[in-house]
């Protein structure tokens, strides 16, 4: 950009207006260039509103590590490469190399005008005028791990470019013109769709794997894949290293191909956006104790969908690790170890977020369904049995919800710990029995809601140990030991709504006070009367019995259960309540059922 040769409006401070000439600003050189005589103070105040609209559409600074490309949509992250373009709307896209800013360009219409940066290599995080900038590319595409693949990078010196000449060993210098020639004319959702448009990488928008054909393993086909193709695999069991998927492509299995890692290792790790995973056979995870070896695991990737799988003998079956906005949907997951040392988790979320995990049947795992710092994930319509611990287990996990699941006889139920807002609906809590088994511990959370839940033949139903806020509403505890303990660091909980069949204990408590509401309950044991035919209980129900409390301090107590003295007992303590707390009762019981 020419620098003005005649003497600048009153207006303008002269000691920075070298600083404002050397800004990458667009507009006609010949207006900068007007006469003295000519230029008045509406050419004054022209040119200070074109100069004034130029600064504002200058860069933003790129978000590396949390924005997308806004054309293949892979992650920004490495601060050497990527661009930006402002449109004459002020809307800012930006970009993970410069081939994409370049393959966004080209879509735009003739005439259209955009402003357009590009990252300094050799001043990572710095953007600089594309029009300005010196572009180098290595031979043949190599000499830079530019994300994209074409090796084209920008610095704004020249003597940066002659270093990096030499530092490449060769590389041919480009113009911007250049870039925007070999630039890719496909783009992401920005332009057209990546899943049916192949960009970079290979050349091939299908491949076929097959036991039998030209590529043979899954590796292989990812290395002639492009990027946004699919790989087609074939029936047959293929034994190959870890496979890693690095960028968008789909791979489907026709007639449930098996990718065996014969109790040696991980199966697949996926670290590119946009990756489905479909209709394979994973079997034998390889077992460690200081590592967790999975069938797929998914590493640090948006948008990942992991469906119609099956996995046996895994050991952790499907883990996703920083991971956003992924489903996991339809996989059937079996595991055979028998001891918790073993043994890892069915599907395994860490510090993941937006994921949706639906209709899947996990059994013989540790944890059927493990979650850990985990926030806005949606468990829905899934079945987990007969884990060797948890059918569900989560801690850290807020703002979730858990809608129509099955956790059928697990080794110790399901453990909510140390999170908020938790909704639980329509889900059954069924047959998880043994001295340490509850169908849904709570434990250190708030501001949980539980509606329309069965928790039906569980050693306990349901455990509230410091759960405050907590809501149970329509709800049925059908033939459990104890349907419902209340911990006395469990506060402000309301019970309402709900049916108690069947159970041996309806509630136990270790407290005296309570601040917990009981309101409109259906209690199969109520024994009252209801005179004026509304539905309600006339008479107060006390649902913690004596002997209750006698079994939770001394548990041979049992053996009398159904005997003549404690029957007794729990007749006195009914008339005259003495150890069992008074202020924990149902004022308003209701006569039928409530669902």
């Amino acid at each position: 950009m020419h620098r003005a040769a005649h003497p600048l409006p009153c207006c303008a401070p002269r000691a920075r207006w070298p600083d404002v000439l050397a800004r990458p600003v667009r507009f006609a050189a010949d207006r900068l260039t007007l006469r003295r005589r000519t230029l008045g103070v509406v050419g004054a105040l022209a040119v200070l509103a074109m100069l004034v609209a130029g600064c504002a559409r200058g860069p933003r600074p790129l978000a590396y590590g949390r924005a997308e490309c806004d054309f293949c949509r892979m992650r920004i992250d490495d601060p050497r490469f990527g661009g930006e373009v402002v449109t004459a709307h002020g809307r800012t896209l930006q970009f993970d190399a410069i081939e994409c800013t370049a393959g966004y360009v080209r879509t735009l219409a003739p005439g259209t005008e955009a402003t357009v940066w590009v990252a300094d290599f050799e001043h990572p995080g710095t953007l600089i005028p594309a029009a300005t900038a010196r572009f180098l590319q290595g031979r043949g595409g190599a000499g830079v791990g530019t994300p994209m693949g074409r090796g084209i990078i920008a610095v704004q010196r020249s003597a940066d470019v002659a270093a990096l000449q030499r530092r490449l060993g060769g590389a041919t210098e480009l113009t911007w013109s250049d870039v925007l020639r070999i630039a890719p004319a496909e783009a992401s959702s920005t332009v057209r769709d990546t899943a049916t448009t192949p960009t970079t990488r290979g050349d091939a928008a299908v491949v076929t794997v097959s036991p039998s054909g030209a590529v043979r393993t899954i590796t292989g086909a990812l290395a002639r894949v492009a990027r946004g193709g699919t790989i087609v695999v074939m029936p047959g069991t293929y034994r190959e290293p870890t496979i890693v998927v690095n960028s968008p492509v789909t791979i489907i299995g026709r007639g449930a191909p098996v990718l065996d890692g014969e109790n040696a290792r991980q199966i697949m790790t996926v670290k590119g956006d946009s990756v489905t995973v479909r209709g394979l056979v994973f079997r034998n995870v390889g077992l460690a104790f200081t590592e967790d070896l999975a069938a797929i695991k998914v590493v640090r990737a948006h948008d990942c969908d992991i469906s119609d799988n099956r996995i046996e003998n895994g050991f952790f079956g499907i883990y996703l690790q920083e991971a956003v906005h992924c489903t996991v949907r339809r996989n059937e997951l079996r595991a055979t170890r028998a001891r918790d040392s073993e043994s890892g988790n069915g599907i395994h979320l860490w510090h993941a977020r937006d994921i949706t995990i639906e209709d899947n049947h996990v059994t013989g795992h540790r944890d059927g369904i493990y979650f850990e710092f985990v926030r806005e994930a949606h468990v829905r319509h899934n079945v987990s049995e007969r884990n060797l611990r948890y059918g569900l287990h989560f801690m850290y996990s807020d703002s979730c919800d858990y809608e129509r699941n099955t956790f059928h006889d697990n080794g110790a139920g399901v453990a909510v710990m140390y999170t908020h807002v938790v909704h639980m609906t329509g889900n059954r809590f069924e047959d998880n029995r043994s001295a340490a088994a509850y169908g849904l511990l709570l434990k250190e959370i708030a501001d949980a809601e539980l509606t329309g839940n069965v928790f039906a033949r569980n050693t306990t139903g349901l455990m509230a140990d410091a759960a405050t806020n907590l809501i149970a509403r329509g709800n049925d505890f059908e033939d459990n030991g104890w349907a419902l303990r209340l911990e006395a660091s469990t506060d402000n909980a309301t019970f309402a709504d709900n049916d108690f069949v069947g159970n041996t204990f309806d509630v136990a408590t270790n407290s005296r006070s309570t601040d917990n509401a009981f309101r409109h309950n259906y209690w199969s044991s109520y024994d009252g009367y209801d005179l004026n035919h509304d539905g309600v209980g006339d008479v107060p129900y006390r649902p913690v019995r004596l002997s209750s409390v006698v079994v939770a301090q001394d548990e041979p107590a049992l053996i009398l259960l159904r005997s003549t003295f404690l029957a007794m007992l729990d007749a006195a303590e009914r008339v005259l309540p003495a150890l069992t707390p008074e202020s924990l009762a149902d004022s308003t019981p209701a006569m039928r059922w409530n669902r």
